[in-house]
């Protein structure tokens, strides 16, 4: 299994204090592999263990992490118990929800998204899987490293913040997992928007037939929220989503955000063929991308090799999507880290379709975003929240 690869120059910045980690999970083998991973990397440092939510809640103030691995099946008090206690007690703090992959814990984690925690770590099934799998090693440090990180940034928080919060101390900024429904900064506009050199490109003329989107981390939030804005907008068009996710988190994500759009919504098997208002998820482990077939659509599985490190990835789908649309094409580049969906845009762009790009300020990371902003392909650059209504105004034929 191949999960995105995250960028280390996004990461823990040099000459600032490691950041605090507290692991918690009911087996002490998983504990103590997991305590000692994290150790290992000079950027962080293990400042508690415990074996349930309540100890951990607990514990909060005194250890003052930054980031907490937190499982979600143990005894006395669980991990989504816990989640909302620990909040409560440090509301900057990140939550990185830890389970198996099975239906039950792809649900509970995806929910615990919705509740403020940053993100998930899949663990593999058994602990001789779990010691042996590189994978979930990188993502676990790598995802640890970059939202402690951001959220230190947030909280302005850098070589001092040992000095400067104490254990009697709770700091106000909102949790890195609630970034995406947070109010955003102004959208970024025009020849000097976002980063020196940063240009955008005027829509397409072509009214959409399709909208592709592409997210990673903080996407299940994001999508969430997006869906629920363009739900009734989208009845004409199908839309189609890579989320970097493990299968059976897929096939949940489809159901959640199918909800929120009130819209028939699947994870995509082999020859679905597309059809207006119906939205289709990549599933995990699988490339998906779209086929031209005697006047339809349909969608192709493949197993080719991780693209970006990711599998899923945006790029297969964003470059088929602009092969079979064109300039009817409209994409999105949701939250997420590395640079996947980078050079899709430009496809896309290259066969004039439109792009939108998610703002740094709204986003729980600004790594694929940002890569797709700064090719200069993007339509706009915008805030989540504006995000939905720009699209209900370019499938009307009104914004341009």
């Amino acid at each position: 299994m191949a999960f995105a690869q995250l960028n280390p120059s996004t990461g823990s910045t040099p000459n600032t204090d490691p950041i605090r980690v507290m692991v918690v999970d009911d087996a002490v083998v998983i504990r103590g592999l997991l305590g000692r991973w994290l150790d290992a990397d000079p950027a962080l440092a293990v400042v508690a263990s415990h074996r349930n939510g309540k100890l951990a809640v607990d514990d909060i103030l005194r250890s003052n992490p930054d980031v907490v691995v937190l499982d979600i099946e143990m005894p006395e008090m669980d991990g989504m118990t816990a989640l909302p206690l620990m909040l409560a007690k440090k509301r900057d703090l990140v939550v990185v929800m830890a389970s198996t992959l099975t239906r039950r814990n792809a649900d509970i984690s995806l929910r615990a998204l919705t509740l403020g925690a940053a993100d998930y770590v899949p663990k593999p099934e058994t602990t001789s899987e779990l010691t042996t799998s590189v994978d979930f090693r990188r993502e676990l440090i790598e995802k640890v490293k970059v939202l402690g990180e951001r959220a230190r940034r947030l909280s302005g928080r850098g070589k001092t913040m040992r000095a400067e919060t104490n254990a009697g101390k709770t700091a106000s900024q909102a949790p890195v997992g609630a970034l995406a429904n947070r109010p955003a900064l102004p959208a970024a506009r025009g020849a000097d928007a976002g980063k020196p050199g940063f240009q955008l490109k005027p829509y397409s003329s072509a009214r959409p037939r399709i909208l592709a989107i592409g997210s990673s981390t903080g996407g299940p939030q994001a999508l969430q929220q997006l869906m629920k804005d363009i739900g009734p907008a989208i009845t004409d068009i199908p839309v189609v989503i890579t989320q970097h996710m493990p299968p059976t988190f897929t096939a949940i994500l489809a159901e959640h955000i199918g909800k929120a759009a009130m819209r028939p919504s699947k994870e995509a098997e082999m020859g679905d063929v597309l059809q207006p208002g119906h939205i289709y998820v990549a599933p995990g482990g699988k490339h998906m991308i779209l086929e031209k077939d005697a006047g339809a659509v349909k969608v192709r599985l493949t197993d080719d090799p991780p693209v970006n490190f990711c599998k899923p990835a945006v790029d297969p789908l964003f470059d088929s999507v602009a092969k079979a649309y064109g300039s009817a094409t409209l994409a999105v580049v949701l939250t997420g880290m590395g640079s996947d969906g980078a050079n899709g845009v430009k496809t896309i762009s290259g066969g004039g379709g439109s792009i939108i790009a998610q703002d740094e300020a709204s986003s729980v990371v600004w790594g694929m975003p940002g890569a797709a902003a700064n090719t200069g392909q993007c339509s706009d650059v915008l805030p989540l929240l504006e995000i939905g209504p720009k699209i209900v105004r370019v499938l009307k034929g009104s914004a341009r």
